[in-house]
């Protein structure tokens, strides 16, 4: 495993998210050594569901969009649940603080419905990735190349379908940071 000392990585989230697609990431760059920042609207707490339905852990919020500042992450993870992508991708400040990341060419991991947020940042035209089948017309009409694999890698762009791919997503996106 790359040892990750010294990088830090945002989460993009709010209330909704899929707690297994927020917890199991963190863990593993916490595990690697990385220092994972929760960042939302915010001040407070998040509640996670599992499964979009059931009721997770409430998580704390480190920094709020407008504290945080793209420029000070080595990455940026956007974890899915339906309620969470939604919400997030209608928020215009937290559409800016995406694309900052895409224009820095710094790695960006989603997994789930978070590319819903990478379509309205204008990011996903001409990338392959992929998601949960329920979004792949919306990528695909958003000019993405959409497949169905556990984990797909373009560039700078880490992507997965569900919460049954996080090993090789999680795998790939420690290479991503790793190799900035």
């Amino acid at each position: 495993m790359a040892d990750l000392s010294g990088k830090k990585v945002a989460f993009l989230l709010k209330r909704g998210v899929e707690q297994p697609e927020l917890t199991e990431p963190w863990a593993a760059l916490v595990g690697a050594g990385a220092q994972p920042v929760l960042v939302s609207e915010e001040h407070g707490t998040i509640t996670a569901l599992i499964g979009d339905w059931d009721r997770g852990e409430d998580f704390v919020v480190d920094l709020t969009l407008d504290e945080a500042d793209p420029a000070d992450f080595d990455a940026l993870v956007l974890p899915g649940g339906t309620l969470n992508s939604d919400k997030i991708r209608n928020n215009p400040k937290a559409i800016a603080f995406v694309r900052a990341f895409f224009d820095a060419n710094k790695p960006v991991a989603s997994i789930c419905h978070g590319p819903w947020i990478m379509i309205e940042a204008g990011v996903v035209a001409g990338r392959k990735l992929t998601s949960t089948t329920r979004i792949s017309t919306d990528l695909r009409n958003a000019g993405a190349a959409w497949v169905d694999a556990e984990v797909v890698v373009d560039a700078n762009l880490v992507t997965s379908r569900s919460p049954r791919d996080l090993p090789a997503f999680n795998r790939a996106l420690l290479a991503a940071v790793a190799n900035g």
